[in-house]
């Protein structure tokens, strides 16, 4: 067998390394925050439930569900079934609502970046924070504040300033979950694909893996998805 293909994570692997991107685990595996690599998080959901297209479902509570709850969200994460559509809601979606008084819930679907996403179809460039005031000019001035958190990033660079920006937002040990920003003006032009599979590039240097997650509703996100040829893993689903 290809060594490669031998190596490549599982969907379920997948969706582990996204949920210890995403938020603080204790020893226990339970959740604390949300994994924001700048100072200051928000606490994490209450419940997360990563279905994926292989079956093999990943589910996450936060420290403060009680143990009785638990056990009863447990045996309806195992009865969900495999996703196909990211838009499928989950079997018991009702039932966790309802069982631990859900305030806000969200959901949306997750892509890894693979080695063979072409390369980026613009010239691309890393912002640090010794050149980001330059570049970040005209539109991504927010930058400077997390620009030594945020890394890798990586940027489409028209006429000297970024207006395409890819950065890692949410960072684990196995992989990094993707921040993307496109200026307005400069949509429609395939930028933010470029500057996502420069960021792919760049987060493999470290040797994790590029992932890319959106919400249900984030249709410009999914069509980059779309444009990328992203690998289709599974579908996060969170009740706060």
């Amino acid at each position: 067998m290809n060594n490669s293909l031998k190596n490549k994570p599982s969907a379920r692997d997948l969706m582990e390394y996204h949920a210890e991107a995403m938020f603080t685990h204790d020893r226990s595996g339970r959740l604390h925050l949300v994994n924001e690599p700048w100072p200051g998080s928000d606490p994490a959901p209450r419940f997360f439930l990563g279905r994926t297209t292989g079956g093999k479902n990943v589910w996450r509570f936060r420290h403060d569900v009680p143990d009785q709850l638990v056990k009863q969200l447990e045996s309806w994460c195992a009865e969900e079934a495999a996703v196909v559509d990211f838009q499928d809601r989950p079997k018991h979606e009702k039932d966790y609502w309802n069982l631990l008084q859900g305030k806000k819930m969200t959901m949306g679907p997750c892509f890894s970046i693979e080695n063979e996403t072409r390369e980026p179809s613009v010239d691309v460039q890393r912002i640090t924070p010794e050149n980001v005031r330059q570049l970040a000019r005209e539109g991504f001035e927010w930058l400077a504040d997390e620009i030594s958190y945020a890394q890798p990033c990586i940027a489409v660079v028209q006429e000297g300033r970024a207006v395409s920006v890819c950065r890692s937002v949410r960072i684990g040990t196995k992989a990094h979950e993707a921040g993307l920003e496109t200026l307005e003006e400069f949509r429609g032009r395939g930028y933010a694909a470029a500057a996502s599979a420069g960021w792919a590039a760049a987060v493999r240097e470290f040797g994790c893996t590029p992932l890319y997650s959106t919400s249900s509703d984030n249709l410009s996100s999914q069509r980059v998805a779309g444009k990328m040829g992203l690998s289709f893993y599974g579908v996060n689903f969170s009740i706060y």
